[in-house]
């Protein structure tokens, strides 16, 4: 299943991608339902359930959006709908860094022995589309393309062979990065937590539909049109259930809470000389399975 959280009119409100422009709204189908997924996400088999049975009803209104007509609850169609993050406001936000054995190479770093873990502030997260703003001032902006899953219900100390079962699903995630506060401060909170500086999305893809935890994908950052990253998951030095149960042994993991993997070699920079985002650029995060997102550069001011 993809998982949505869209608007259309209404506030947010969460919904299936069931086709390829068409979106079954949750609430209109079992209006019982908590209307987030915070409360659904430990719900997931009520959800598939749902998802099968109108499954029928589904396809009817699929071929009714490729004959040029409109649809009616509990279907709307994607095109006119308003993706916002897939997760809005977790408790928190989990990052892992030097995590790809090709971004340690680039640094000439040894592989770490144990993940390396920072937060980012849950009011980082951008929507697919919405702009990514640089502040005045901020020129050591840079991008970086990760894979990240969302718990799925609550646990603490949660065993390794058990890791799946809290694993709701996987997203394309761009963790951007204020290098200059990022080293200047000797930690990455401020760095890393600049408002809209956590685009996520378009949609969570439950296990079900990829390869066993995520491993396998081919991952990619563009700038522009210019690649700028291109990897694939099987890099990964600690893998999503690894991460689910080292976590957890310091920290309850809650229903929504993202963790992100860490990103690929190939990030601004590092390069030489080193490069960094403008104003009018646009990012992209490509992972096989869990779709593209893009988001705009633009320079932020505050008001008068």
């Amino acid at each position: 299943m993809k998982l949505i959280t869209y608007t259309q009119g209404a506030g947010p409100r969460p919904g299936l991608v069931v086709g390829e422009n068409l979106v079954l709204d949750l609430l209109a189908a079992d209006p019982s339902l908590l209307p987030n997924w915070h409360g659904l996400l430990p719900r997931l088999d009520t959800v598939r359930t749902i998802h099968d049975r109108l499954q029928p009803a589904a396809a009817k209104a699929a071929a009714v959006l490729a004959g040029g007509g409109e649809v009616s609850l509990p279907f709307v169609d994607l095109r006119r709908c308003a993706l916002t993050t897939p997760i809005i406001l977790p408790s928190k936000i989990i990052a892992v860094g030097l995590n790809y054995k090709d971004h340690a190479a680039e640094q000439s770093k040894p592989l770490p022995e144990r993940p390396l873990l920072f937060s980012k502030a849950s009011t980082c997260l951008q929507a697919p589309g919405g702009p990514i703003d640089l502040p005045e001032g901020l020129d050591q902006v840079d991008a970086e393309a990760e894979i990240a899953f969302v718990i799925s219900k609550p646990g603490r100390a949660i065993a390794r062979e058990r890791a799946r079962e809290h694993i709701a699903g996987y997203m394309c995630f761009n963790d951007i990065s204020d290098r200059e506060a990022q080293y200047s401060d000797k930690q990455f909170f401020r760095g890393k937590s600049l408002d809209t500086g956590g685009p996520c999305g378009p949609w969570l893809v439950t296990p079900d539909e990829l390869p066993d935890l995520g491993l396998g994908l081919r991952i990619r950052c563009l700038w522009n049109d210019v690649v700028m990253q291109e990897s694939n998951t099987d890099q990964l030095i600690f893998t999503p259930d690894f991460l689910v149960s080292y976590i957890s042994r310091h920290m309850t993991l809650l229903p929504g809470d993202i963790i992100t993997t860490g990103t690929p070699g190939g990030v601004g920079v590092f390069r030489d000389p080193p490069v960094f985002l403008k104003p009018g650029d646009r990012v992209t995060v490509e992972i096989d399975g869990l779709g593209t997102l893009s988001n705009p550069v633009r320079r932020w001011r505050a008001p008068a």
